[in-house]
């Protein structure tokens, strides 16, 4: 077991960190005050970044990605984690790895252009009535011959705007349960597809957040994705990486950046004829934020490391996504209160990154429906995940 970067690692988080500092977080603040990230310059950013290969890095090279594994894809994530969402999206590609239980026709067809950025797609499980119970969905899917007649609604579609299909969820045999619920292909254009409005929300300004409604779409059998019946655990697979990149990883990588303007305004800001930095509860502030990164820096990297091994890692993902969300918030909440004023007002982005962390605690299962998972695994199984043989 070692805890040290190989030099290939080195170099790929030096190229990530690089291309961050230089391409995207200059664009932070016009994303921030416009709202929206303009068209032409979100293509040069995935044009910039299919050329240094840092496009689709999730997705096996055979697809078109960059073919690497968990591990070496979360120290990718926590460099992106750095700056604004939207950015991170049409830099990474938003490619999720549902696509790969496609057929091999599918996977030329949706999951390939995607891995080469020609085109952009969403996740949509997310109803008005079931959010972190993604089994309680009400979206119907039914047969009609040889395909389905699709019908029902999905809110808060991220990237919903920028996509131009779904992966939708939706109950194919209400009488089976969990079991009943499998995952189509809908394109955006589809006869029956109406996007709704984009929600306004308190933060992660630029991206959307739509509202889809169906209205008895046609699909055809080549839209079923993955078996039927098999939906849930599909989704759910899906939803795990994303809770271990998206949330974990990116809350590192956000919190890192968030000390390191802590820590400069703390050198510089003077009070009392002294720097604040030299106050023991300032020093208390930014030291409890470095521990708190460092401890979910190594969650990360050990649920990544896991699941390299062809683990399942549901519980630990679980952790993670509690610690490294809640952390992230923590760490905004103090570099508020270092900052002062200033960090309360806009001209700097420490508010920004104040209103973002909130949704971390949210989306993609609640803290609370997480703790409740992590319980019963340990009323089940005993003390397994503290137990350094497991």
């Amino acid at each position: 077991m070692s805890f040290l970067l190989t030099a290939e690692q080195k170099l790929l988080v030096t190229t990530a960190r690089r291309f961050v500092e230089s391409e995207l977080m200059p664009l932070e603040m016009e994303v921030e005050t416009s709202g929206v990230l303009d068209a032409e310059r979100a293509r040069a950013i995935t044009a910039k970044s299919l050329s240094l290969g840092l496009f689709a890095l999730n997705v096996p090279s055979e697809y078109g990605g960059g073919g690497l594994g968990a591990l070496d894809n979360s120290l990718v994530e926590e460099e992106f984690g750095r700056t604004t969402d939207i950015l991170v999206r049409r830099a990474l590609g938003n490619v999720y790895e549902v696509l790969l239980a496609g057929t091999p026709e599918q996977k030329q067809r949706w999951l390939v252009p995607s891995a080469r950025g020609a085109r952009v797609f969403s996740v949509c499980f997310t109803e008005p009535g079931a959010g972190s119970d993604a089994a309680g969905i009400k979206t119907r899917a039914v047969r009609d011959g040889t395909g389905w007649r699709l019908s029902g609604q999905k809110i808060f579609i991220s990237d919903g705007a920028y996509s131009d299909f779904f992966v939708v969820s939706a109950v194919t045999d209400p009488a089976a349960g969990t079991r009943g619920i499998s995952l189509f292909i809908v394109d955006k254009v589809m006869e029956g597809v109406t996007v709704g409005r984009d929600q306004p929300m308190m933060g992660l300004r630029g991206t959307s957040h739509i509202e889809l409604f169906f209205d008895d779409v046609r699909l055809g059998p080549e839209r079923l994705l993955g078996p039927e019946g098999g939906g849930l655990k599909l989704a759910l697979e899906t939803l795990g990486r994303i809770r271990l990149m998206q949330i974990g990883a990116r809350s590192v990588g956000r919190a890192t950046r968030i000390l390191g303007l802590m820590t400069e305004h703390a050198r510089q800001r003077r009070q009392f004829g002294e720097a604040i930095g030299e106050f023991q509860m300032v020093q208390q502030l930014l030291a409890d934020s470095a521990i708190e990164i460092e401890a979910a820096r190594l969650m990360v990297r050990r649920a990544a490391a896991e699941l390299d091994q062809g683990g399942d890692a549901r519980e630990r993902l679980s952790m993670v996504k509690i610690y490294a969300a809640e952390m992230l918030g923590r760490v905004a909440d103090r570099a508020v209160q270092v900052f002062g004023g200033s960090g309360y007002g806009k001209d700097l982005l420490i508010e920004k990154f104040y209103r973002d962390a909130r949704i971390y605690r949210i989306y993609d299962g609640t803290s609370e429906i997480h703790r409740m998972v992590i319980a019963r695994s340990l009323m089940k199984n005993g003390p397994a995940l503290a137990d350094p043989l497991n």
